[in-house]
């Protein structure tokens, strides 16, 4: 009966060695040392220790890696990493790089950091050393989300910005631009202002001239027809001709552009004077409030009368 016990006993610890001995070659691998290999370096790629790497194949502290040899390297810390949600990616450390900047970019802990590549807790980072960072599907998935969140209500934001009002005071009118106009160039917003004066001047063509009138039930000299339109698109101007033709930049006939003011001397005998505005359509043309004509009209800057009488520009603005 001891006998049969005894060899019972035998059975169940040569088992027991066997399913460890098993156990222990799934997470071993064989490794042929090459040249410029440190036991740090093939640790550090097996996701292992250089403890362990010693303590498996029976090194020393003093002893020398020769180039051919096969070690046994154990991969149980990376096997065991690998099975978590977490998947690695490679990160060269830079100038600067601390073990908590690197964890907090990548969405993961110091501590993790340092399981994954075997480092201690007073280790210094070598700068161009390569650490294996595991990377949390749900923490990226939720930072993304995040940040699409963000975005959208930026642009939310932004189109419900479509006009802004600004008041300088309580007894001035409120002026409204377009919140996409902060992005135009200058020369887009020159532009799309002399396309909206001529627009708006041509608007009023044929209506009554009237001497000393100001607009009202659409009659108008030559200066309060100028400074309608002007007024119309947010500047404004003086009332007569003369104080307009000293008011804004000053232009050369050769620079002339859509939307200028032009002003005359069309008195008899040429005072020398300005007493007729008109604005410039571009093409030597001009629309103005004609008291030849009666009405607003537009003229070729050609014609001897006006090319003659002709006494500068103003630019507005």
């Amino acid at each position: 009966m001891k006998k049969l016990y005894a060899l019972l006993l035998a059975l169940s610890l040569t088992t027991l060695t066997a399913t460890a001995s098993t156990h222990t070659a799934k997470h071993m691998v064989k490794y042929t040392i090459k040249k410029g290999d440190t036991l740090s370096s093939i640790a550090h790629k097996h996701h292992t220790t250089i403890s362990k790497v010693r303590k498996t194949n029976g090194l020393k502290k003093g002893d020398i890696l020769r180039i051919g040899k096969v070690l046994k390297v154990p991969t149980n810390a990376y096997v065991s990493y690998t099975k978590t949600s977490e998947k690695p990616t490679k990160y060269v450390t830079k100038k600067g790089d601390t073990l908590s900047s690197i964890a907090r970019k990548h969405h993961t802990s110091v501590t993790k950091i340092r399981k994954a590549n075997a480092l201690r807790k007073s280790q210094i980072l070598k700068i161009g050393k390569v650490l294996y960072l595991p990377q949390n599907k749900k923490t990226n998935t939720l930072a993304k989300a995040k940040k699409s969140a963000s975005n959208k209500k930026l642009a939310a934001s932004l189109s419900n910005l479509d006009t802004i009002s600004l008041e300088k005071g309580k007894t001035e009118k409120s002026k409204t631009f377009s919140f996409t106009d902060i992005f135009k160039s200058k020369t887009d917003k020159d532009s799309d202002k002399c396309q909206r004066i001529t627009s708006l001047a041509k608007t009023k063509l044929g209506k009554k001239y009237v001497w000393g009138a100001s607009g009202n039930k659409n009659t108008y000299d030559c200066s309060s027809f100028t400074k309608f339109v002007y007024k119309n698109i947010g500047i404004d101007i003086p009332r007569t001709s003369i104080r307009q033709s000293k008011f804004g930049k000053y232009v050369k006939r050769s620079e002339l552009k859509k939307g200028d003011l032009i002003f005359f001397d069309t008195s008899k005998k040429r005072k020398g004077y300005v007493n007729h505005v008109g604005i410039y359509l571009g093409d030597n043309k001009f629309i103005h409030a004609s008291s030849a004509k009666k009405k607003v009209v537009i003229t070729s800057l050609n014609k001897n009368f006006y090319s003659n009488r002709y006494k500068g520009a103003r630019r507005p603005s």
